[in-house]
């Protein structure tokens, strides 16, 4: 798994996220985010289970939904208005 030098320490062994930044570590947040995202194909729709499949590859601290609303709520997923499906943000959306 191949990421931002800066996110080193929040890395297991096994290279999963161990846990996230804390509310003051902004850019490292972000570029968590911006990893994660990038394991998702452009164009492609996906339920909430398959999005939850793809976060827990990277992370083990056992929490998909909150990964999940911190991407929609950075701009880097969207979704249907009743959650059921997400998808990447493509360029100008």
């Amino acid at each position: 798994m191949e990421c931002n030098p800066i996110l080193r320490g929040y890395q297991a062994p096994d290279g999963k996220f161990d846990r996230m930044p804390g509310k003051r570590q902004k850019k490292k947040l972000a570029a968590m985010l911006q990893f994660l995202a990038q394991q998702f194909e452009p164009g492609k729709k996906y339920s909430e289970k398959e999005v939850n499949e793809i976060l827990n590859q990277y992370h083990s601290f056992n929490d998909p939904a909150t990964l999940r609303r911190l991407m929609f709520g950075s701009r880097l997923l969207n979704r249907t208005l009743d959650g059921k499906h997400y998808w990447l943000v493509g360029e100008g959306e």
